[in-house]
């Protein structure tokens, strides 16, 4: 390898493991002590290592925090919404990770381990780590690892060895798979597989990463099913209405409409109660809850009020990035996913507009990608409704936009790697 190159896992894996090991903690050590190290560390881990310098993560001490109480843990299990996919995982997962000596285990989005089965020697390996039930796996608590960097790039990833960021977890390999809602791409746990150094495999990434996908499609699944469920409730209270009303789950899907065209989704303020309210996408709507959903009657005699005089984008929590809107209309917030608070931030930054072939080259470097974008806008028009603008797409003249950044710019948008994003995180000189 020269002296410019990245660290390749698959090369890696050609290598007797304590060779790797030492090439891995040499890389480390050079790189945290501020020299040239004798190759560049994955693109992945160097980012995750720049965060944990940042942080004040100390790498040569092992810091946990208190383990949850056994009731903690199950009212967390309970309340997951991986409970429901767990046999998936099990199957895909438990029984070979266990004969190659590997643990399964699985945390929510915050990074606590709800779930651990495996190889009973690996267990208590794991044990003597501090990667038990219950303990606080997050990046910023115990650094680079298979859980708690997942959760922040929203990608799957392989830490080998002494990519570990704290130096006692360097005989450790993990991997690790964010699991998401397809509902709205909100963040629900990872799926890892871990053990001893010497198990590591490339494959175990295309593996954890199948398995996981694989557990989306289940999530999917059953929301299919519960939309179906929905439409049967509401189809009889549609028929009887004169007029233009919608069905909707909790998280704004449709399930039937009568009057109007079906929109591919609404978004719902967080905090909809029963009576009259405002949605951006729909105008004034009497809500009306249903089992798992509402019931949206659309009122056309209710005026338009005025538009909206404050737009806050809030990009300042990396895994919780949230848009809030005041001004004429009553206050309303909407969680982003990584997708669309990426575009938003985008608009932020050219008041004067953006086009699509603009945003795709921000984007993707390419700006020939303006398929992906236009769909994307077209999305987050439904929910911003007027207060955005097209040809080019801006946020209205009239709405005051504040955005709120990470206090230190390299934890803009961790998850991000586009490249009008990347730069911002790496301002030149």
């Amino acid at each position: 390898m020269k002296n410019d190159s990245t660290i390749d896992l698959a090369r890696l894996s050609a290598m007797d493991v304590r060779l790797a090991s030492r090439l891995l903690k040499g890389v480390r050590d050079a790189t945290l002590s501020g020299q040239r190290p004798p190759v560049l560390p994955r693109p992945v881990i160097g980012e995750s290592w720049g965060r944990m310098l940042r942080g004040g993560v100390d790498p040569d001490r092992d810091v946990r925090t208190s383990l949850l109480s056994v009731d903690e843990v199950e009212e967390r299990r309970q309340s997951s919404p991986l409970l429901p996919v767990l046999p998936v995982l099990r199957e895909g997962l438990v029984a070979v990770a266990e004969a190659a000596q590997h643990i399964m285990v699985i945390s929510d989005a915050e990074g606590r381990i709800l779930w651990r089965e495996g190889h009973p020697a690996v267990l208590r390996k794991g044990d003597r780590l501090g990667f038990q039930v219950g303990a606080h796996w997050a990046e910023d608590v115990v650094g680079t690892n298979g859980v708690g960097t997942p959760l922040v790039t929203r990608r799957p990833v392989q830490v080998f060895s002494a990519e570990h960021f704290v130096r006692s977890h360097h005989s450790w390999t993990c991997t690790g798979a964010p699991i998401m809602d397809p509902r709205d791409g909100r963040l629900l746990g990872v799926v890892d597989v871990s053990g001893p150094m010497e198990t590591m495999h490339p494959a175990t990434l295309s593996w954890v990463t199948s398995v996981a996908q694989l557990a989306e499609a289940r999530l999917r699944e059953r929301h299919v099913a519960g939309l179906e469920r929905l439409r049967a409730v509401a189809a009889p209270l549609l028929a009887r209405i004169d007029g233009r009303a919608i069905a909707v789950d909790r998280h704004g899907w449709p399930a039937a409409v009568t009057g109007m065209p079906l929109p591919e989704r609404v978004a719902l303020p967080k905090s909809l109660t029963e009576g009259i309210c405002w949605i951006p996408s729909l105008g004034a709507c009497r809500a009306t809850p249903l089992p798992s959903g509402w019931l949206l009657l659309l009122m056309d005699d209710v005026p338009e009020p005025l538009a909206a005089t404050r737009i806050t984008l809030d990009l300042s929590r990396p895994r919780r990035c949230s848009m809030r809107v005041s001004g004429g209309a009553a206050p309303w917030a909407h969680e982003l996913s990584p997708r669309h608070a990426e575009l938003l931030y985008l608009l932020a930054l050219h008041p004067d507009g953006r086009s699509a072939a603009g945003l795709a080259e921000d984007l993707f470097g390419d700006p020939g990608r303006t398929v992906t974008v236009r769909a994307e806008m077209s999305r987050v028009r439904r929910y911003l409704g007027g207060l955005l603008a097209h040809r080019p797409y801006r946020f209205l003249e009239d709405a005051e936009v504040e955005v709120l950044l990470p206090e230190d710019p390299l934890d803009l948008l961790p998850h991000s790697t586009a490249p009008a994003v990347v730069r911002a995180r790496n301002p030149e000189p």
